[in-house]
């Protein structure tokens, strides 16, 4: 059986929302194990027992969440060059763009040699106070079917063996 990992961090749920929509998709495929991690829980013995990974996080001032960037700075040499050629997705929540945060994630994930297998799915909230940006979120159905999708089809391909 193989093994699908997302890692996500939520700050006001619009993250949250988007990793659980990809994990709903992921787990209607029977031959593949989903694990839905906290970026604060998950380490390296978690990166190497997974086949596949979906990285998701709320793009904070341009960047990824602290949290997000923690996980990866304690997971990177443990898993450097243990993990080359398997296959990753992003899903990012943003208030403007997204478009750094997917930079930032594609550069690490090229440091440890993964392979992207979709575009980054993009949620952008266009929260821009301090209210907005600080407010739980709920994201429309048509945003949570498209992490849905992407869940789907990263497990459609592991359990395939496409990648």
């Amino acid at each position: 059986m193989k093994t699908l990992l997302i890692v996500f961090h939520s700050m006001t749920g619009g993250t949250r929302q988007m990793a659980q929509a990809a994990e709903q998709g992921a787990s209607d495929e029977a031959a593949v194990a989903v694990r839905l991690v906290g970026a604060t829980e998950a380490g390296a013995a978690d990166v190497l027992a997974a086949d596949g990974y979906i990285f998701a996080t709320p793009e904070n001032l341009a960047s990824m969440a602290g949290r997000m960037k923690d996980f990866f700075d304690r997971t990177y040499y443990p898993v450097l060059d243990r993990i080359n050629g398997r296959p990753y997705a992003t899903l990012i929540c943003a208030g403007s763009d997204g478009e750094n945060t997917a930079r930032q994630i594609a550069r690490i994930a090229t440091g440890w040699r993964l392979r992207a297998v979709a575009d980054p799915v993009i949620v952008c909230t266009r929260a821009q106070t301090a209210e907005a940006i600080l407010a739980p979120k709920v994201l429309d159905e048509a945003d949570l079917a498209r992490c849905l999708e992407l869940g789907a089809a990263m497990a459609g391909g592991l359990a395939a063996g496409i990648f």
